[in-house]
């Protein structure tokens, strides 16, 4: 949601254009329909892109009854020339929707249409108080120093990725199978080639491998940033005890009323003031919590090499040797502290 309003933001500002607040298209992933004003500050997002774009919560009366134009951007490669493709449409329909290309290079907008982006991402996007004071307590509950583990491993996200696991349980299995849908697991040389490029998920056990072979301490303080029905848990918390969830830490008849992406909220919040961000994936909460953290000067985040991982395991390495390699692969990221953002991070300069 925050990558997809920046991105929002920043194309506006290409296209001179007024934006209208979002209306979050989340219902398909989240099962909810809670929109922006149930997350970020409204007023103040408005507020603060004063000068930038102009921003309005509602059409205008003369064409709310209108359907936008569409445009979908989203499947082209390379760079994609709003001003050229989308700026012709927009001037003939007034109105349009669009999805963002995907590819698209940010630090090759022009620098108006970058400071109104950056203005965005690390300014403007506020939580709303009720949430952010919920943050703030969940935050406050959790014992420090600690390390904010983004793990992911829920039926969705393995049936996502097309992978297969051997060993898992009865119970994992069936949910995995239930959420695959049309999305077959890959097979054969097709399944390892596939988990050498690092698109499996790390199960919550080669995490806990992987987190050893950095020799972080099995006290330490782990808050797991993740979704709703982890799956493997058992073995993870049976090495590492210090484990704390926003299910336990807050109230149960608050925690039972939230949304999906509220409860994602929290894990921003708590992950981008956390002593340290490990994750085991790189989606967009990893690539924009590791940019706000660089943006913050908090360096000490680090992605595990679900690549190096699988390369590794299929030359038949386990054990201390296994360790030994992966911390080789990590050892300089860890050892450094430093944490990188996102590939096309260029907000360096004061806003």
């Amino acid at each position: 949601m925050r990558r997809d309003l920046c991105d929002g933001v920043g194309i506006a500002r290409l296209l001179n254009a007024t934006l209208v607040l979002p209306k979050f298209e989340v219902a398909a992933y989240w099962n909810e329909s809670s929109g922006f004003a149930d997350v970020f500050d409204v007023d103040y997002f408005i507020q603060k892109m004063s000068g930038y774009i102009e921003v309005v919560k509602e059409l205008p009366k003369d064409i709310a009854s209108k359907e936008p134009f569409k445009v979908d951007c989203s499947k082209r490669k390379g760079q994609f020339d709003y001003i050229e493709s989308v700026l012709p449409l927009l001037l003939e329909h007034h109105y349009i929707s669009f999805t963002p290309a995907m590819s698209q290079r940010r630090d090759r907008y022009p620098e108006y249409a970058r400071a109104t982006l950056c203005q965005a991402c690390y300014s403007a996007i506020h939580l709303t108080s009720s949430l952010e004071k919920k943050a703030v307590e969940l935050f406050d509950a959790i014992p420090k120093p600690f390390l904010s583990l983004h793990l992911r491993f829920e039926p969705d996200m393995v049936a996502y990725s097309q992978c297969e696991y051997p060993n898992l349980s009865p119970s994992s299995i069936a949910a995995i199978e239930a959420a695959r849908a049309d999305r077959k697991p890959w097979t054969g040389e097709l399944a390892q080639t596939w988990r050498k490029r690092g698109k499996c998920p790390l199960t919550p056990n080669e995490t806990v491998l992987m987190l050893q072979s950095l020799n972080i301490p099995t006290s330490t303080n782990i808050y797991l940033a993740a979704g709703d029905g982890l799956m493997e848990m058992e073995g993870f918390t049976s090495v590492y005890t210090n484990v704390f969830t926003k299910s336990v830490l807050l109230n149960q008849e608050d925690f039972t009323r939230m949304h999906g992406n509220t409860k994602a909220a929290l894990d921003y919040h708590v992950s981008i003031n956390s002593d340290a961000y490990v994750a085991t994936y790189f989606g967009n909460m990893d690539k924009i919590v590791a940019a706000m953290r660089t943006y913050k000067q908090m360096h000490n985040t680090l992605f595990l090499s679900r690549k190096a991982f699988a390369e590794l395991t299929s030359q038949g390495l386990e054990g201390a040797e296994l360790k030994k390699a992966l911390w080789e692969v990590h050892k300089s990221d860890f050892a450094i502290g430093r944490g990188f953002a996102l590939p096309d991070c260029f907000c360096e300069f004061e806003l």
